[in-house]
């Protein structure tokens, strides 16, 4: 069986195993409207800020320097926050998914227990996450057309680099420089089907979100023949749910993918839906 094969296998599988335990999916969830909550209020808080800044400059006697410096720090820290967020439940995903793949049936406490276990290195490896992510965001602000292009490539490679990171934390309790590492040796192993395998299940993901525009464009039409907002805004929300229905199953599954193959290249073993769609790797072993 070809690699393209392999990893489209390897995708549809991790949506079976998944519709075992779909409770999984409210992490994810969760993850996302705690999010969506940190943002909304960095923004309130931000114009609320920015709007009281000449006069609170002048009550305190701060520059207006000061107030770029205190605008940035105040951004990384909800960077940190969102991306510590997102690790902890992607880390909620992967050990609960791990039971299912050692024949277990996992509850939503025991994923809980697996992130709560590594809470101060989850909350490293999201500092170091978000450092980075800054670090990249401002080269790319500042660089040409090329050299957006570059740093586009580097964040991709960062993010394959780091695809067993969460894993690795959970399961060995690495910190981030050594959960980065140690998520490198292991793609050195297994990076073909790493790689197709997310490959194949970002564009199964990017089919199913068409079908999202379905609703969309009827309520365009509608709106457009009719002028009937009511079915417009209906359709859109319609389109929007199933949107949220779909990024959520896409991270949700993609715990459980990352999970048995992380399962598989340090232990030669899996769950059997897996088995035959993942040739041997180099060797096992944690280390």
């Amino acid at each position: 069986m070809g690699t393209l094969s392999r990893g489209w296998k390897l995708a549809k599988v991790s949506f079976s195993v998944l519709g075992k335990d779909k409770e999984l999916m409210l992490f994810p969830l969760i993850s996302g409207i705690i999010t969506i909550g940190i943002w909304i209020s960095f923004f309130v808080g931000f114009f609320f800020v920015a709007g009281l800044q000449g006069m609170l400059s002048g009550l305190l006697g701060m520059p207006n320097d000061m107030w770029v410096y205190f605008e940035i720090a105040i951004g990384f820290l909800v960077y940190v926050v969102s991306y510590f967020i997102a690790i902890y439940f992607n880390a909620a995903v992967v050990g609960a998914a791990m039971i299912r793949l050692n024949g277990g049936d996992p509850t939503l406490s025991d994923g809980i227990k697996a992130a709560n276990k590594h809470i101060g290195k989850i909350f490293m490896w999201a500092l170091f996450s978000a450092t980075v992510a800054m670090i990249l965001r401002a080269i790319s602000e500042r660089a040409g057309f090329v050299g957006k292009i570059i740093v586009g490539f580097i964040g991709m490679a960062w993010n394959f680099a780091t695809f067993f990171v969460v894993p690795v934390i959970v399961f060995e309790g690495l910190g981030p420089w050594g959960a980065v590492k140690r998520s490198m040796g292991i793609l050195r192993r297994s990076w073909g089907e790493a790689l197709v395998g997310q490959l194949s299940m970002g564009f199964i993901i990017f089919l199913l979100a068409l079908v999202g525009l379905v609703p969309l464009f009827i309520g365009i039409y509608a709106l457009v023949v009719t002028t009937n907002l009511w079915i417009f805004a209906i359709l859109v929300l319609v389109a929007v749910i199933y949107w949220v229905f779909i990024g959520v199953l896409s991270s949700a599954a993609q715990g459980v993918l990352v999970a048995a193959l992380y399962k598989y290249a340090t232990t030669g073993e899996t769950h059997p839906d897996f088995m035959p769609y993942i040739p041997p790797p180099v060797y096992y072993g944690a280390h």
